[in-house]
């Protein structure tokens, strides 16, 4: 058996971008560990409020263990890096925003953990961090380095089809999403799997709520839209198409 370390920026990114391969790969028996580099301190705050004393951070952690539980996550790591908003906004500037991370000292904070869990595959995100996001597009590059660093045998960079998205007419909004379809080498199927993969972004309920746009969406629009999830492999050769992030 193998071991899956996920990486990504913000508490639920997990459950949105990778929570199928996540429970497949549980499922199959791989060990799955899931990292984040920020706590989402800069999320939105629930409606309902939060209890006296406690922070949105603290509340985003506990969520981010609540929906591992669910995708049967192993072992789950924070690197300790503050939220850094939405792009264009004043948080972006902060020093001790994520984006502003020192790329080889973060990377080598993340390699510690492949290291020692002698990870088999990474998951990280495309150039752009699949949306623009500033945060998203640092893990894209501390992924990559501390997949060198750790000499970790594949990694991957999440993605989304954008032509898949065009075809189906699934609507994003103003989002730009992906990359095409050329370029992506690895589409994992996991409809069988909607049912986790939506309670898992469920648990997530102080930035996914039940009229969020994710768990408004009808069943047939949520497996269109969330029922596959899609990578491009470091390295691949032209042409590669796999369907699974292990050597089965």
């Amino acid at each position: 058996m193998a071991t899956l370390v996920a990486f990504h920026a913000h508490p639920d990114d997990e459950a949105i971008a990778t929570g199928g391969v996540m429970t497949k790969a549980a499922a199959g028996g791989h060990r799955v560990v899931l990292v984040v580099a920020t706590r989402g301190e800069r999320g939105e705050i629930p409606e309902s409020g939060l209890m006296p004393g406690e922070t949105l951070a603290q509340r985003r952690v506990a969520e981010t263990h609540a929906a591992a539980a669910i995708l049967g996550v192993s072992r789950v790591e924070f690197l300790g890096y503050v939220d850094s908003g939405m792009a264009g906004t004043p948080e972006n500037d902060a020093p001790e925003a994520f984006c502003n991370a020192d790329i080889d000292e973060a990377a080598r904070r993340l390699a510690d953990i492949l290291v020692e869990e002698g990870a088999d595959v990474l998951t990280a995100y495309d150039e752009r961090g699949v949306y623009g996001h500033p945060d998203h597009v640092q893990v894209h590059r501390v992924g990559v380095r501390a997949g060198e660093l750790a000499r970790t045998p594949k990694v991957y960079l999440a993605t989304v089809n954008k032509d898949h998205l065009e075809r189906t007419g699934f609507d994003v909004g103003d989002l730009d999403l992906g990359v095409r379809e050329e370029r992506i080498t690895t589409t994992i199927d996991v409809r069988e799997l909607l049912d986790v993969k939506r309670a898992a972004m469920a648990a997530h309920a102080s930035q996914i709520g039940e009229a969020s746009f994710f768990l408004a969406l009808p069943p047939d629009q949520f497996a269109v839209g969330f029922g596959q999830e899609c990578f491009i492999l470091v390295g691949a050769p032209p042409g590669a198409a796999e369907t699974s992030l292990f050597d089965d």
